[in-house]
């Protein structure tokens, strides 16, 4: 079966899915699972819910306090990229008139409205919390100072630094001496000043100014001042230097009010065949920049008269997301406020630990000659890869290269040691995804890198995002030709890396590296679509594979067999898949599951889900892993995968999942499971009222991201004592 007729057979599958939604929607019922009322959470709504979650950590006093500083900065950050992306989708499909029934029993605009309301409240939430948190900084002696509380020397510092630093970089814009509103960019802040005349209000006089954020910092460290540490953000900076620029203008009053427009962010891709991919996402880009508004934020203390005149001029005045904010936007440069204050601030600093098979091996081929080894990220360096491709880059028997990459480090060591390696002489090849949301400009940039250095580039498959994270090492070892493999859930990127929980396979398994090496055969040649017996490859087979072992584990059950599934992932929304555990769940198979963020699944619900129980984890690192154990009969089944169970990663993405079938990782991993299902500090209860309660069952306390450490280091220290 070629790649067309999968694909057209998923086509067909989809257009017969849409006839039975048509016909349900005419139905009158309220959700297409069954007769109940919840039996599928709305995507957005569920998203909306996890960042909730994020939300809660800069709540918790338990968390030091810069960390919880930087949870607001996440939480902002995720709330940006959501409006960008769904709020976009959802705007687009009002825009067409797409009507109910669209979104699961919901037309999009009343999503939509629910979104506003849900946006709304964590909005207050977000208010309440930097209030508390900027008076906990107070109590520890640091102090955010805005333009009215600074003493003489923090005003002599300013009045240099904004001369110097900051007014050449300032372009104000008098907006009612121009015929049109100047374009607002895509997550930009302004200050929109009020110049007043009390006597003379048609006198008064409105301008714009761009926060320069992406060329200065946005908080700046001031004297200290009686014995406390204070910063100013640059937004007060501009606001104390107000009277310098319009020096020339005669006023009673000046204020300044900060907006912020968030626009849609999805990529047009043109059709035009005498165009490059290349050229076309370069040229999307560009156009993304200008794309529609999905929400305008703008501060609750402004003046009516000014928020008139704006919303007129930007003819949004019946705009639906039209959110008032506080003093300060853009919260998520909260992620890189200054590094000030104890050590108890911060989260404690681990080590990564060496992994037990690479400490007597100065050569990682030679241990991956002896064994299959499982990276656990963060707990052990992702240093071990780059490592690998270091030594694959200087050693005489490698003579190639092959690797998938999404999202690199800005200064990437991956890409570097690939480079190595081609002034080594190998031959390497580099399957680039050149539509990585929000990575798209960066992986032009190594695009075009490793190109000049004389990579092979390929960049994708037509129709089919890479989101797999393979990396295939070609090398000769007598009259043999072998191949070793990494198989990773995450991006080959060193920087998240240090942040993100992902598992990597690193394997000389003859079954599943012959099968990586079809996959890059694939990407070369798209005609040719392989079977495959070991990995399990989106979208050719991955659907049908997962929903075989479900489809066994029901059997099983009803036999009075032992039947369970263990899983974890991002993400659960495809419908398909959700069905098919309500059916396992009915039949009495035992469905544990960790999903951080989305999960459109309604878990213990009677009659339907009461066999599935699904917690959130949202900690220190972000549980990025995709790992799925079916119980098989007692004879288990365990995956490690870059997917999760929505439409797009099955349907729309190559991705790989690929089995473990060395005994001693299948123990690593069904104890990682373990531990994260015994979490009673940071795991939360997903339901349908979708309320984050914390899970504190249990007399002893878990964490499951300490406990992992703390297992793989006894693990460690029971080698040593081999």
């Amino acid at each position: 079966m070629d790649l067309h007729e999968v694909l057209y057979n998923r086509i067909a599958v989809l257009l017969s899915k849409y006839d039975s939604f048509l016909r349900f929607v005419r139905s009158g019922k309220t959700n297409p699972m069954s007769d109940d009322v919840n039996d599928y959470i709305n995507r957005e709504i569920s998203w909306l819910s996890f960042n909730e979650r994020v939300l809660q950590e800069a709540k918790d006093p338990e968390v030091p306090l810069l960390e919880r500083l930087k949870f607001l900065g996440i939480f902002s950050s995720n709330l940006d990229e959501f409006f960008s992306v769904r709020v976009g989708t959802l705007q687009r499909m009002i825009d067409a008139g797409v009507k109910s029934g669209a979104m699961v029993g919901l037309s999009p605009k009343k999503v939509m409205k629910e979104v506003h309301r849900k946006v709304l409240r964590l909005r207050d939430d977000f208010d309440r919390v930097f209030v508390e948190l900027t008076k906990e900084l107070e109590k520890h002696n640091i102090v955010i100072v805005d333009e009215t509380q600074l003493n003489e020397a923090q005003k002599s510092f300013l009045e240099i630094y904004f001369q110097e630093k900051v007014r050449p970089r300032l372009i104000p814009v008098m907006l009612k001496d121009i015929p049109s509103f100047p374009y607002l960019k895509n997550q930009v802040i302004y200050l929109v000043i009020d110049v007043c005349k009390k006597w003379d209000p048609n006198g008064s006089k409105f301008a714009l100014i761009e926060v320069p954020a992406d060329v200065l910092p946005r908080f700046i460290m001031l004297p200290d001042s009686d014995c406390c540490k204070c910063v100013i953000m640059l937004d007060d900076v501009i606001r104390f230097g107000l009277d310098d620029i319009f020096a020339t203008f005669e006023y009673d009053s000046i204020g300044a009010y900060t907006i912020k427009m968030t626009r849609d962010a999805e990529l047009e891709i043109d059709d035009d065949v005498t165009k490059s991919f290349f050229e076309k996402v370069s040229e999307s880009l560009e156009e993304r920049k200008r794309g529609q508004p999905v929400r305008f934020v703008y501060d609750r203390d402004m003046p009516y008269y000014l928020l008139d005149f704006l919303l007129k001029k930007l003819d949004i005045q019946k705009f639906e997301n039209i959110v008032p904010g506080g003093k300060y936007h853009n919260a998520r440069d909260f992620m890189d406020f200054p590094s000030i204050g104890p050590e108890s601030f911060y989260y404690e600093k681990k080590i990564p630990l060496p992994h037990k098979d690479l400490l007597s091996h100065k050569s990682i081929f030679a241990a991956i000659r002896e064994r299959d080894i499982l990276l656990h990220c963060p707990y052990q360096s992702f240093d071990y890869f780059i490592d690998l491709l270091r030594e694959a880059a200087i050693d005489p028997d490698v003579s190639g290269i092959k690797i998938t990459l999404y999202r690199v480090a800005r200064n990437s060591n991956v890409v570097n040691a690939l480079i190595n390696a081609i002034k080594n002489g190998k031959s390497v090849t580099v399957v680039i995804e050149l539509q990585a949301r929000f990575d798209e400009e960066s992986n032009i940039y190594w695009t075009q890198k490793l190109e000049e250095e004389g990579a092979r580039i390929i960049d994708g498959v037509p129709g089919l995002k890479v989101h797999s994270k393979l990396c295939h090492i070609t090398r000769h070892e007598g009259n043999d030709i072998v191949y070793y493999s990494c198989i990773g859930t995450g991006n080959f990127n060193e920087s998240t890396a240090k942040l993100y929980c992902d598992h990597m396979l690193m394997t000389r398994n003859p079954d599943l590296t012959s099968e990586v090496e079809k996959v890059f055969d694939f990407f070369a040649h798209n005609y040719k679509v392989y079977d495959y017996k070991h990995l399990v490859v989106a979208p050719l087979q991955m659907r049908k594979t997962f929903e075989k072992y479900i489809d066994n584990e029901i059997e099983n059950a009803k036999a009075g067999k032992p039947a369970y599934i263990h899983a974890k992932m991002n993400s659960l929304v495809d419908s398909e898949m959700i069905q098919k555990l309500y059916k396992a769940s009915k039949a009495g198979v035992q469905i544990r599951m960790v999903v951080r963020g989305i999960c459109s699944l309604v878990p213990g619900v009677k009659g339907l889900s009461e066999n599935i129980e699904v917690v959130s984890i949202v900690d220190k690192y972000l549980e990025h892993s995709r790992i799925f154990i079916f119980c098989n009969n007692g004879d288990e089944r365990y995956y490690i995968s870059s997917a999760d169970w929505m439409v797009r990663n099955l349907d729309r993405r190559v991705e790989v999942a690929t089995p473990i079938y060395d005994r001693s990782i299948q123990k690593e991993l069904a104890e990682y499971m373990h531990l994260q299902f015994l979490d009673n500090t940071k795991a939360r209860i997903i339901n349908d009222v979708q309320d984050n309660q914390y899970k504190r069952a249990g007399e002893k306390s878990c964490h499951a991201q300490e406990d992992i450490y703390d297992f793989l280091e006894r693990q460690l220290a029971n080698e040593d004592d081999k």
